[in-house]
């Protein structure tokens, strides 16, 4: 675990303009065979949390979970861990929005689009959706967050707006809470009803392995 750690945070800092040694040489030492590219942290906590709870070591099967910041990166990251570069397997999540930007970088890197899987909207969106604004209102509430929620959705800017899509917003409008509510939406998820780009890319990972 902790050289998959340590592999993370040097593919990062080598997608920054870092040395690419120490990403290749920590790839063999941990065992790396599939690179999961994820726009953020929130994403990657999900990916993780899920996997957890299907009994799951992604890292003993070789998988590492790697947030990218953004979804303007994926050609970074796709070109130094694909075939390019460490020729590592690549499978990831992507927003319908961002789509665009991962087609254009997998297209690049020549690496296969098959292990990527699209979100409606973005991942909290589909987590929310699952399942269902009142018991993400009662996770709110556990955590103490009801107050805020109470608040942000008197805001004139959330008027007209679905009760699914003011609580997407709200996850988002704090740092941290994404990443937090990535972890206690997935954890809350009745298995047999896991949102669809998160059931295939846990399927798809097993395939691969």
């Amino acid at each position: 675990m902790a050289d998959m750690r340590a592999f993370r945070d040097a593919v990062t800092d080598w997608a920054a303009g870092g040395p690419g040694g120490p990403a290749g040489e920590l790839a063999v030492r941990s065992g790396v065979r599939t690179a999961v590219l994820v726009e953020g942290p929130s994403d990657g906590a999900a990916v993780e949390t899920l996997a957890a709870r299907h009994g799951r070591d992604l890292s003993a099967e070789g998988v590492c979970v790697i947030p990218m910041g953004g979804a303007m990166n994926v050609g970074r990251y796709a070109g130094l861990l694909g075939p390019p570069g460490l020729g590592l397997r690549l499978a990831g999540l992507c927003d319908v929005g961002e789509q665009r930007f991962y087609d254009r970088g997998l297209d690049r890197a020549g690496a296969p689009r098959r292990g990527f899987f699209t979100c409606t909207a973005d991942l909290e969106d589909e987590l929310v959706r699952a399942l269902g604004v009142a018991r993400v209102e009662e996770i709110v509430r556990a955590e103490g967050d009801l107050p805020a929620w109470r608040t942000f959705v008197r805001q004139p800017a959330q008027h007209g707006r679905l009760p699914h899509q003011q609580m997407r917003r709200f996850l988002g409008t704090k740092k941290g809470r994404k990443i937090r509510y990535g972890h206690l939406l997935v954890e809350a998820l009745d298995l047999d009803h896991v949102p669809a780009p998160l059931h295939g890319l846990l399927a798809h990972l097993r395939s691969d392995h």
